[in-house]
């Protein structure tokens, strides 16, 4: 068990090392890609290897949403549906359909749902930076 709210699965496509840090691309069953930063200890421990499985996770805190792709460096950006916003005093919880059995939950303040005019069933898209993507053994 993990604290992460947002877990989902992916099989290494291509790893490129450097001398402290690599970042490793993996594409989940729907398509998507993801890309994630992690220590060269990390990719050896982990025995991560082109082709092999691996499990994703990513913190609620950690992911942005906007309306549509953005020119930025964050590596990480998937299209979606809202299917659910938990509101709060200040911040809400809203998840995020990016394929089918995959929800992206994001934590953003209630003036940004405003702001962005989101609401159950509009499109969004979550970005993460890959230095905020974990991964973990299947």
């Amino acid at each position: 068990m993990i604290s992460a709210r947002n877990h989902f699965h992916g099989i290494v496509k291509e790893i490129r090392k450097g001398a402290v840090n690599g970042i490793v691309k993996l594409e989940t069953p729907g398509g998507n890609r993801v890309s994630s930063t992690i220590s060269m200890d990390a990719i050896e421990d982990l025995k991560l290897a082109e082709g092999k499985k691996a499990c994703i996770f990513v913190k609620a805190t950690e992911v942005m949403l906007a309306n549509d792709n953005l020119k930025i460096s964050a590596r990480n950006q998937w299209k979606g549906t809202v299917r659910e916003i938990k509101e709060g005093a200040v911040n809400a919880i809203v998840k995020l359909e990016i394929e089918a059995d995959v929800i992206i939950s994001a934590t953003i303040s209630m003036e940004a749902i405003k702001d962005l005019a989101l609401a159950v069933g509009s499109n969004a898209v979550a970005i993460v930076k890959s230095t905020s993507v974990m991964l973990g053994e299947e």
